[in-house]
């Protein structure tokens, strides 16, 4: 039986109804008494309250108490609570978001689970693929595009090809994003969509189908992207689009997956296929890498070995890309050494055709980021004439 505090309702009544403008801390308190004798009404106002707190929080520890307490004030919210859905999804995002920046990664997929339930499986299926169950993680982006949670928009789409193509099904990933490629391709046509975005996809396309070994369909979907930049260095873009340079940098790392070490539950890594959504303990985990892997370049460049070198110096490229690729600010000051010298690099690898056109086609895709789209069509030429004649 809970023992009402009758003064303390009195004040927290006081508080709410007064001409004063309280602070964050002191509604949250008058919500806290109040949802225990009024909780129909002000329930829902202690969730929101709670969750205001916990957005102006910067110390974990802290983060963590308030989103368990707005997430058991969600719980308790009656059925037709206005919101009620809304509100819970927000609890429990902020508390799996704060399980997961403590370490507390169990727990945290616990709450994803139920986060699912109530219609937020995205964030599941990223910490699904996280631990390198992509399967799992890509049935969930299939059911919410079934069930019209998903608005089949280009996040969705490349997600769940990305995930489909994790567990090894690459026909259906490939399926799944030409879908995204159609459509792309009428929004073009309808000025809808960038010229710049749809042929990134093109390009990530084709290094789809090379994986999976149709080499056809992958110099189709380069000669076609060929065409597509040939036309923008000749008239650009045809509307003015605003920064667009997620697009460009979350297909780039994720083209970067297949170099990295495999993902498991003990060993989690991004979910990549999304800039949205990582782990803190998986983005502290992956940037966490980067001082073994300059160690290791300066080894590989002082041995001589320059094939490997390549490949450590496009894993440091892929984070800086996620660490800063979507800042405009500067954007083609800060990366125009990364591919520039990957270029340079893999011009001195005799008879490597491979590792010459990845660094012309990634400078290119780079280059189109930075609208800067001759030099572009000129990398992506000699990338195509390059796999052609190997």
């Amino acid at each position: 039986m809970v023992t009402i505090d009758h003064d303390a309702v009195l004040a927290a009544r006081v508080l709410l109804l007064g001409s004063g403008r309280p602070s964050q801390a002191e509604l949250a308190g008058a919500c806290r008494v109040l949802a225990e004798v009024s909780p129909k009404v002000y329930m829902p106002k202690l969730v929101d309250a709670v969750l205001a707190l916990y957005y102006q929080s910067r110390d974990p520890k802290t983060d963590l108490v308030l989103a368990e307490e707005a997430s058991r004030a969600a719980r308790r919210m009656e059925a037709d609570a206005p919101n009620r859905t809304e509100r819970l999804r927000r609890a429990l995002d902020a508390y799996q978001a704060s399980l997961f920046a403590v370490g507390r990664r169990a727990e945290g997929r616990v709450v994803c689970e139920e986060l699912a339930e109530a219609g937020g499986g995205g964030r599941l299926a990223s910490v699904l693929a996280e631990e390198g169950r992509f399967k799992e993680a890509a049935e969930l982006d299939e059911e919410s595009a079934r069930n019209g949670g998903s608005e089949h928009s280009f996040w969705d789409r490349v997600r769940w090809a990305a995930n489909l193509e994790g567990a090894g099904l690459h026909d259906a990933a490939s399926a799944v994003f030409r879908e995204l490629l159609e459509e792309s391709r009428h929004g073009t046509a309808e000025r809808r969509t960038s010229l710049a975005i749809f042929t990134w996809e093109l390009v990530h396309f084709s290094r789809m189908r090379d994986t999976a070994g149709d080499g056809a369909s992958g110099t189709g979907a380069r000669r076609e992207a060929l065409g597509v930049l040939e036309e923008l260095a000749t008239t650009g873009e045809p509307e003015n689009w605003s920064c667009i340079l997620s697009w460009w940098s979350t297909l780039f790392v994720l083209s970067g997956r297949a170099a990295e070490p495999a993902a498991s539950p003990e060993f989690p890594m991004p979910p990549f296929g999304t800039e949205r959504g990582w782990s803190r303990d998986v983005r502290d985990r992956f940037h966490g890498m980067l001082p073994d892997l300059e160690a290791e370049a300066t080894r590989l460049r002082e041995a001589g070995r320059l094939p490997e070198l390549a490949d450590v110096q496009r894993r440091i490229s892929v984070r800086a890309v996620v660490r800063d690729g979507g800042h405009p600010y500067l954007f083609k000051e800060r990366f125009t050494p990364y591919f520039d010298d990957a270029v340079t690099l893999a011009r001195r690898l005799p008879h490597d055709n491979a590792r010459l056109a990845r660094a012309l086609t990634d400078r290119s895709m780079f280059l189109v980021a930075a609208r800067t789209f001759e030099p572009a069509h000129a990398d992506l030429a000699e990338a195509v004439a390059l796999l052609h004649d190997h």
